[in-house]
């Protein structure tokens, strides 16, 4: 859908057939996922409609998260009648992954996707036994989001100038090591005396970054939204992290970078070039905020080993 929103936004989006203009659609979705969803949807609605009257003392405006119409005909959707829960075996979860086995990463998040929504199934007790129970991960031969590398950075700088906004944006994601949800909402109110405090999305951890002279210089020659650093072409904040990953994947595409290069692995790049420069596992967590020892460890551990191959490499060189 975010990306759905972006098209809209960039009016990218083809006129419908005239015939199908004006007119209300209904569009059905058999998938098993989409099924899951519609199954938890008649439960949801209730508690949702429960919760929010539950809270409209403290906050009035929780009344506006609620699409009554929409609520109603949900909950009166035939579908919904026979409560579909039990339709989703483990067989078909088994089927998902298999359709999705060229992807390993796709399956497995399609399988963690699945296995949250029917522990609220199981914790709402509406199932007795979760489908997803003992079905396992494929394993993926990837080590996940590409690391960009130097001469990719280069390259995307060299066709983004100083002073233009794809130039502040891999400029914040590198320098920050900031995953790029958080970079897409970080503005001047987040910075006090050359640093920029945030308390992350993703793990709710407060990290304290200082903004050294080649970021401070790219963010004075941008021009910039009140509350964010970056915004979209009509000045507004991105709307999600979703939109923001695709406004940035069209400025890589634009440099002409493999399509592997994407905003999370600049992170990851940016810790790897830390870790080789001598930062340690407790610098790195302090830096990209990560509540466990072990991912800074990943990084340090690879870099302790290069160090090691040229000191073996050397030490054979001097003896031959």
């Amino acid at each position: 859908m975010a990306i759905f929103y972006q098209l809209e936004d960039d009016n990218d989006l083809p006129d419908a057939p005239e015939e199908l203009q004006g007119e209300e659609l209904n569009v059905d979705n058999i998938s098993t996922l989409y099924q899951a969803q519609l199954a938890v949807s008649t439960g949801s609605i209730e508690r949702m409609v429960s919760f929010v009257g539950s809270v409209l003392g403290a906050n009035p405006e929780a009344v506006d998260k609620l699409d009554v119409d929409q609520a109603i005909d949900e909950y009166g959707d035939p579908r919904n009648a026979e409560g579909p829960f039990a339709d989703i075996t483990k067989a078909k979860i088994k089927a998902g992954l298999d359709k999705r086995a060229k992807t390993p990463n796709a399956a497995n998040n399609f399988l963690k996707t699945m296995s949250h929504m029917f522990k609220w199934a199981v914790d709402a007790e509406l199932l007795e036994v979760s489908p997803c129970s003992g079905v396992s991960k494929l394993k993926a031969e990837s080590d996940g989001f590409h690391t960009w590398t130097v001469e990719q950075v280069e390259q995307y700088r060299a066709k983004h100038p100083l002073g233009t906004k794809p130039r502040l944006a891999i400029d914040l994601l590198l320098f920050l090591g900031l995953r790029r949800g958080d970079v897409a909402i970080i503005g001047k109110q987040h910075v006090r005396n050359g640093v920029l405090s945030i308390r992350t999305g993703k793990n709710k951890t407060w990290v304290h970054l200082p903004i050294f002279k080649q970021l401070a210089a790219s963010i004075e020659a941008t021009p910039t939204g009140d509350m964010a650093f970056l915004t979209t072409e009509k000045g507004k904040p991105f709307k999600s992290s979703a939109s923001f990953g695709n406004w940035f994947a069209k400025q890589c595409d634009a440099a002409k970078l493999p399509t592997v290069c994407r905003a999370h692995g600049l992170r990851k790049a940016g810790a790897t070039i830390a870790a080789d420069e001598g930062s340690t596992a407790h610098e790195l967590m302090a830096m990209f905020g990560w509540s466990r020892l072990e991912m800074a460890q990943l990084y340090t551990r690879e870099a302790d080993k290069k160090k090691l191959a040229r000191a073996a490499s050397e030490r054979l060189a001097n003896k031959i």
